[in-house]
């Protein structure tokens, strides 16, 4: 069974769904079971996008991409610089 991927916006928006109905007086498990989603997923949600608005949540989104590709060229030019110091100097 393929799991269903949420878009930051769906997100949010089901996380302010699930504020309200707490706030009215449901249970957290009876929230996310309205929800559809799992107690697990709910927290995980809210710690990870609790208070942020939808632009937020995109450009948050857009920033986590730009610094795995970050990462990765970092990991690569060190590996190039680490290659060409010892292609350099072989017995040091």
């Amino acid at each position: 069974m393929a799991k269903q991927r949420f878009k930051p916006e769906q997100i949010i928006h089901l996380l302010r769904e699930g504020e309200v109905l707490i706030a009215q007086g449901k249970t957290v498990p009876h929230a996310c079971k309205q929800l559809g989603i799992s107690d697990k997923t709910y927290y995980r949600w809210r710690k990870e996008y609790g208070g942020l608005r939808i632009d937020q949540a995109k450009r948050f989104k857009g920033m986590e991409k730009e610094n795995a590709q970050l990462k990765k060229l970092v990991a690569d030019l060190s590996l190039d610089n680490a290659i060409l110091k010892e292609a350099a100097y072989p017995n040091c």
